[in-house]
């Protein structure tokens, strides 16, 4: 399973959201720091690197900016600690 499909998954089966988009932008960091293939010392092992997370969730509901992100970092701390090096999160409650 890929990375962003690990990312969905988790995502939907917490937060049931009434909207989910993940992208992959890890192609926009080819050749940086830390990317595979770059050529620097502790490089990633793995091409998914960077990703935004456009979420809209009922759980989101009465929750600051700050814990709509400790929130969703929890639930993808296993991906931040295994090779996601940068995580966009734009988390909206359902009618924001």
């Amino acid at each position: 399973m890929s990375v962003k499909d690990r990312i969905t998954a988790k995502l939907t089966g917490a937060l049931a959201p009434a909207s989910l988009v993940v992208i992959d932008e890890s192609h926009q960091h080819a050749g940086h720091i830390g990317h595979p293939g770059s050529g620097h010392p502790g490089a990633m092992s793995s091409s998914e690197t960077h990703f935004r997370v456009r979420i809209v969730a009922d759980a989101f509901a009465g929750k600051s900016r700050l814990d709509r992100h400790r929130l969703i970092n929890g639930l993808l701390a296993e991906e931040l600690k295994s090779g996601v090096h940068a995580l966009a999160i734009d988390a909206k409650a359902t009618g924001e």
